[in-house]
């Protein structure tokens, strides 16, 4: 072939190549709903939102670009939930991340068919999220913090820290999880409890407004100590929770670390910001042709025991040696 005549076809070539490329659709922009408990505004929510987008960065997506992410809040008021979820399926997203237990319920009553993933789950199969861990079944998968199981534990934790408590009070929310859950949870706790020779004074709390008045009836019970039971709306008010704690001179134990982060006095349970991050794994596997049924649902691997040591010196209290060194975290 002479010079002139190669350059022609090359040129063809390329134009050929080009016209090619631009008839190629651009690639699918994942859609993602997601439901959180508290306020988008909060810097206690956000720290959810970050660990959730960690694990999606962690897979190669970047918000705005690969993927889009349509944020409903609650404003820490459970009864939003079937009303945020019914926008998000008016959506169409190809998955929607529920961030707990409440979410969860109201997304999968809103949906069948699009795929939900939950990071913090109570107990998925008594709450008839799931049919079962291994083989979910549905439309549903996610992780579990185990948290309404361990209730009992973290108040074994508690009086083993503080052996001179008597009365604790247990803050509860009744709308937390499943009727079979919360019964079960209480049960526990109660009994455990009465093997430890402590007085239980279960405070139940409804909603973000009506947490003054609990900490009101424990005062006037002369309550030692105080146990935050799980519950994604404590979970997302835990700040106030700590600040009315504070102010009321009770010591504290809690299901997450973030409670001691704000000044609480001790935490037990699974991280939940690795939850979240797992929860953005889950997501790359639907999107990229995986089904909730075949995911199944991941417990926690570790559980982390956590500690404010300047939250016990501001109350006078030495917690004890044996406590202090099982510790996975002490803030000092």
């Amino acid at each position: 072939m002479r010079r002139r005549e190669f350059i022609l076809a090359l040129g063809g070539a390329i134009i050929a190549w080009t016209s090619c490329i631009r008839a190629q659709p651009a690639s699918k922009v994942a859609r993602i709903g997601f439901m959180v408990m508290g306020s988008l505004r909060s810097p206690e929510q956000r720290v959810t939102i970050d660990s959730f987008r960690q694990g999606l960065r962690e897979r190669g997506y970047v918000e705005g670009q690969s993927i889009v992410i349509e944020y409903r809040a609650a404003d820490g008021k459970i009864e939003r939930f079937p009303e945020l979820a019914k926008e998000l399926v008016d959506l169409r997203p190809d998955v929607i991340v529920a961030s707990n237990t409440p979410a969860a319920r109201a997304a999968k009553q809103a949906t069948t068919t699009i795929p939900i993933v939950v990071p913090v789950m109570g107990d998925p199969v008594e709450d008839g999220l799931v049919a079962s861990l291994a083989r979910p079944a549905g439309n549903i998968t996610g992780m579990t913090f185990l948290g309404p199981e361990l209730a009992s534990k973290r108040l074994e934790l508690l009086k083993l820290a503080l052996p001179a408590i008597s009365r604790v009070a247990g803050l509860w929310h009744p709308d937390a999880y499943g009727e079979a859950t919360m019964k079960q949870m209480l049960q526990t706790i109660e009994a455990a409890a009465r093997a430890l020779s402590v007085q239980l004074q279960l405070v139940e709390v409804r909603g973000p407004p009506h947490l003054d008045d609990a900490f009101g009836a424990m005062s006037r019970e002369r309550a030692d100590a105080l146990i935050v039971l799980p519950s994604p709306m404590l979970f997302s008010e835990r700040r106030r929770i700590v600040d009315l704690a504070t102010t009321h001179r009770l010591p504290s134990i809690a299901m997450a670390g973030e409670f001691v982060e704000l000044g609480g006095l001790m935490a037990y349970g699974a991280s939940l910001r690795d939850l979240f991050r797992r929860a953005g794994v889950y997501v790359d596997r639907i999107l990229t042709g995986s089904k909730p049924a075949d995911l199944p649902v991941q417990q926690p691997t570790k559980f982390e025991l956590v500690i404010n040591l300047k939250t016990a010196k501001e109350l006078g209290l030495t917690l004890a040696p044996a406590v202090l060194a099982t510790a996975d975290e002490v803030i000092e």
